[in-house]
């Protein structure tokens, strides 16, 4: 299993960069990049700050792909 995550879906309906999503919930650009690219996954803490940032359970943002992957 895999933690994917739709953090750029919900970055787009708000119409907000990388950048400004960073600043609200105290990370780095880069970070959210790398979250976006499934390359870093967030602490807790900062999942559930992007999560409260977008008023939705965090499971809305970050979620297990079941799929096997090759």
């Amino acid at each position: 299993m895999k933690v994917e995550n739709k953090l750029k879906v919900f970055r787009a309906m708000k119409n907000i960069t990388q950048e400004e999503l960073a600043i609200k919930v105290e990370l780095s650009r880069q970070t959210i990049n790398a979250i976006e690219k499934g390359k870093f996954l967030p602490s807790v803490y900062s999942a559930l700050k992007i999560a409260a940032y977008f008023a939705v359970n965090i499971e809305e943002i970050f979620y297990l792909n079941k799929e096997e992957t090759k």
